[in-house]
C-alpha cells in the first residue's frame, strides 16, 4: 500500500478528482495549504503599495493506494494537472505499512 500526496494549483483540483475518479479511486483528501517551491511567491499591487506574497495558495491532495496502482494514479494526476507552467506542484509517494478500517476492523488492502 502507498500514500500519494499531490501538492497542486487550487483550480486544477476538480479535473484531478475526475481523473482519478476514472481510474478507479474511490476516496481521497483534501486540504488548502500555502507554500512555495521555486517559484518562490510573487509581488503584487494593493492601493498603490507593492508587496511580496510569499506562501501561495495550494491544494494537498492524498490518497492511499494498492502498490500496483500507484504508476496508474500517478499519470492521471500528471496529465490532469499540469499546465506546463512554474508552480504546477508536486506528487510524493510514501509507503505504508498497515491500515485499519474504523467501522468494520478490516486491514490491509481490505480497509483501502
Amino acid at each position: 500500500m502507498k500514500l500519494i500526496t499531490a501538492i497542486l494549483k487550487p483550480f486544477k483540483l476538480e479535473e484531478v478528482r475526475e481523473a482519478l475518479a476514472e481510474v478507479g479511486v474511490t476516496g481521497l483528501t483534501v486540504t488548502e495549504v500555502k507554500g512555495f517551491g521555486r517559484q518562490k511567491g510573487h509581488t503584487e499591487l494593493y492601493r498603490g503599495a507593492e508587496y511580496v506574497v510569499d506562501f501561495l495558495p495550494k491544494v494537498k491532495v492524498e490518497l492511499m493506494v494498492k502498490s500496483a496502482d500507484v504508476d496508474r494514479c500517478i499519470e492521471a494526476i500528471v496529465k490532469a494537472a499540469k499546465t506546463g507552467k512554474i508552480g504546477d506542484g508536486k506528487i510524493f509517494v510514501t509507503p505504508i505499512e498497515q491500515v485499519v478500517r474504523i467501522r468494520t476492523g478490516e486491514t490491509g488492502d481490505d480497509a483501502i
